[in-house]
């Protein structure tokens, strides 16, 4: 049978995505293209106690539980964020998702019909742009540059377009890993609050920094929208984030905090995609984080070690001379370095010549609705190892420098 698929899902189903992840799934095959975390790094031994100490409890830990999600975790986040992040909210102002893309999908579905306006980071994560199509959703990239996105040029399309949201994500973005200054975190919350635009703020790598810097000092230099919006009693952030990057991916919980009103119809939403999302899970990373020797911060804090130091060995990798002509910015935390290629290179066509070397990075046209210049890449230094790094830069450097020979 011929199926005839509604043309919102072109870019979904050509995606050179959908190629790598076929061929990471091969031995010897070096992937930085992926959202991967290291998953040597993964606190796996505790938690397969944590499970144990799960299924001990009896039948019921197997139930339906809350739409919401599980309570005593949605109780931890409070406690976490009121201590680190100086977020305070209550339970009901917190919504426990599959992973960030479920919450974006989530509050997509609720405000938006086909053709609105939508604001975003440029550039942005695959994921979101995604979403945004599979909704029929006019996106509207905004520009900036090290500081964040630019106010003047925010509120111009915000005069002109008259945007349903903003998605952006101050804290080490993807791609880029941007950390927006003070300065641009205000001036952009006062303009989404006084245009009435719902911010969405995605927080998926803000817990992965390199500055050496405590929790609390870091969070009081660089503060959550989230914990900014204070006019009008808030309602105009919604939190985005999840503990993929942080703990492990598998366990697939995430989580919306906004205003009560926006929470709950979010979780109307919620009950129909899928009803909840696993309390199996979600118990588990409870007893994991509160129940057992894990202790988050030293955690958090031996993987930002890991990671500044896999990112210094990337960069001395980008100096040797197949890099010659690449340039890019040093990020402070985060998982990706984004990097421009010289002159005549096309990202994607040099991406066909990395997988057949057998090692993969992100086309950046891919963080992009069309308008991004094509020399630009992803690169992923927290999920290889040291030496799978060191072989995968040097296939693509390789490449690079057949490409350029031929050029």
């Amino acid at each position: 049978m011929k199926y005839f698929f509604a043309s919102r899902t072109n870019r979904l189903l050509s995606s050179p995505l959908r190629d790598i992840r076929e061929m990471s799934g091969k031995e010897y095959f070096i992937s930085l293209a992926e959202e991967l975390p290291a998953e040597e790094l993964f606190p796996f031994q505790l938690l397969e106690e944590a499970a144990l100490s799960v299924f001990s409890s009896g039948p019921s830990a197997l139930q339906y539980g809350e739409p919401a999600g599980y309570a005593p975790l949605r109780e931890w986040l409070n406690n976490d964020w009121n201590v680190r992040k100086g977020i305070r909210t209550v339970s009901d102002q917190i919504l426990l998702t599959t992973g960030t893309q479920q919450a974006i999908d989530l509050v997509m579905r609720l405000l938006l019909e086909p053709g609105d306006s939508v604001l975003v980071e440029h550039p942005t994560s695959p994921g979101c742009l995604e979403v945004l199509e599979m909704q029929g959703a006019a996106i509207v990239p905004v520009l900036g540059d090290q500081d964040g996105i630019l106010p003047d040029l925010l509120e111009q399309h915000m005069q002109q377009v008259r945007p349903k949201l903003l998605f952006a994500a101050p804290s080490f973005s993807n791609p880029t890993g941007i950390l927006w200054s003070m300065e641009r975190r205000e001036a952009v919350l006062d303009l989404c609050s006084r245009y009435g635009v719902l911010l969405v703020e995605d927080d998926s790598y803000g817990e992965l920094h390199f500055d050496g810097l405590e929790p609390s000092a870091f969070y009081r230099k660089y503060p959550s929208l989230f914990a900014l919006d204070t006019a009008d009693q808030g309602g105009h952030v919604l939190h985005i984030g999840s503990f993929s990057k942080t703990v492990a991916p598998a366990l697939r919980t995430g989580w919306a905090a906004g205003h009560p009103a926006l929470i709950q119809a979010m979780t109307s939403v919620k009950r129909i995609a899928d009803g909840q999302s696993s309390p199996m899970n979600q118990r588990l990373l409870y007893q994991l984080l509160a129940q057992s020797p894990f202790r988050w911060s030293d955690h958090l804090s031996m993987l930002n070690k890991e990671y500044k130091i896999r990112l210094k060995l990337m960069l001395e990798l980008l100096k040797r001379p197949g890099w010659k002509g690449c340039s890019y910015h040093i990020p402070q935390g985060g998982m990706y370095l984004w990097v421009q290629l010289p002159e005549g290179l096309n990202s994607e066509a040099l991406l066909k010549a990395a997988l057949v070397k057998g090692v993969s990075f992100l086309p950046g046209t891919l963080c992009s609705t069309g308008t991004l210049d094509q020399r630009y890449i992803r690169l992923n230094f927290s999920h290889p190892g040291r030496d799978e790094l060191l072989l995968g830069m040097n296939l693509i450097s390789e490449a690079i420098s057949e490409f350029t020979a031929r050029s």
